[in-house]
């Protein structure tokens, strides 16, 4: 059975594959091609021989109503995780002659649900249809798919063929951001001097700020007031401009274990974590800053949330921990952290339920995240000991 079903699926791909009507239809003509080889009675040839014409043009049309088609695709923004991503998908019709009875099926990764179908019923010549639909989406990731299938029976609905359209797309679904109120894991991070800049108004952030490091071309989300007009102009193509990285205690560094120590439930949480710890950060004037041993230090915002929505377990690389301060986000516990650094641990569900597997309190030094209650309550409780090493 699988097996006929690759075969119709090529049939359909490559030539025509008969629909139900269609194999009806074929079973008839033979009962009438059988009887009349039986007895030699032509109108019972003149009957097979027209529907074995009908079964012959009913093949080729189907075809024919594919050609001169074109499929465009606009790249949908970027969401996050539950929000819908917003597709826009448009069909041309560069022949004089109008096509009717079409079905656009967008072949989307089975990550983000069933493959959604639209009918088209009548595409005038030289005109165009936009078939706009929502994804709903449940997880973070970077998703990509390059083709749309376009099918059809038209005009008599014995054959079915489809061909694929070139029409790469890429949605980012971004991690969920958790509305902290207060975070005392950043709050109470660094030295005196530190904790009392964290309680003044939050920083004018300005264009000059920092010193230029390099100009690179601009990127999609790089801030304008980055953009440096004249070299830009110098080039033909917008530059920005790299400031160095504010060390003082008005930076942070949120950093990501991804090793294998972690459960995929427990990662889950830690990016959302990430995410959330990262955009408080900001909230608070703080230069905030996103590291793993995969991408090194990341420092705009847009860079950071989509290194987030493809982060994945064992994804390691060989860049070295930062200077503090760090909050560090792992599942294993005891790492020996720089000084006016924090830890947050998460615990797998076995070790939530099982005090064998819990670690001591003289290695946790900051908060330890349990899987079972809302993350967000967590991440607004006190610490469970001083974030110093």
């Amino acid at each position: 059975m699988f097996l006929l079903k690759r075969l119709s699926h090529w049939m359909e791909a490559n030539w025509v594959t008969p629909a139900y009507s269609g194999w009806v239809l074929l079973g008839i003509t033979l009962c009438f091609f059988g009887a009349a080889t039986n007895t030699m009675a032509g109108w019972l040839y003149v009957i097979s021989g027209i529907m074995i014409a009908l079964l012959s043009v009913s093949s080729i049309l189907p075809q024919r109503a594919l050609h001169g088609l074109s499929v465009a695709r606009q790249m949908p923004r970027p969401v996050s995780a539950g929000e819908a991503l917003a597709m826009v998908v448009t069909l041309k019709n560069t022949t004089a002659s109008p096509k009717n009875l079409l079905q656009m099926q967008d072949l989307v990764p089975a990550k983000l649900g069933s493959q959604p179908t639209h009918a088209i019923a009548s595409l005038q010549a030289r005109s165009q249809h936009t078939w706009r639909y929502e994804i709903p989406t449940e997880k973070r990731g970077i998703y990509t798919w390059p083709d749309v299938r376009l099918r059809t029976a038209a005009p008599l609905g014995l054959f079915w063929c489809s061909r694929l359209h070139a029409a790469h797309a890429k949605a980012v679904v971004y991690p969920q951001i958790l509305p902290l109120e207060r975070c005392p894991v950043i709050d109470s991070l660094g030295d005196e001097t530190g904790r009392r800049q964290l309680q003044k108004t939050a920083i004018n952030a300005s264009g000059t700020e920092g010193i230029t490091r390099a100009l690179r071309p601009y990127r999609w989300g790089d801030p304008t007031r980055l953009i440096h007009w004249r070299t830009s102009a110098r080039y033909g193509e917008l530059r920005v401009r790299e400031l160095e990285v504010l060390t003082s205690h008005q930076s942070l560094i949120i950093a990501l274990d991804t090793s294998e120590s972690w459960d995929i439930d427990s990662f889950e949480r830690a990016v959302i974590a990430a995410a959330s710890l990262y955009h408080y950060g900001q909230r608070q004037g703080l230069a905030t800053q996103f590291w793993s041993s995969r991408t090194g230090l990341v420092h705009d915002s847009t860079a950071v949330l989509t290194v987030l929505a493809g982060i994945q377990l064992n994804d390691v690389g060989n860049q070295k921990l930062p200077a503090p301060p760090i909050i560090w986000l792992t599942a294993q516990a005891g790492k020996q952290l720089p000084r006016n650094s924090a830890e947050v641990l998460f615990l797998s569900k076995t070790a939530a339920h099982s005090s064998e597997y819990l670690p001591n309190e003289s290695e946790i030094s900051g908060l330890v995240i349990n899987p079972v209650d809302d993350l967000q309550q967590q991440l607004q409780n006190n610490l469970n000991a001083s974030p110093t090493v």
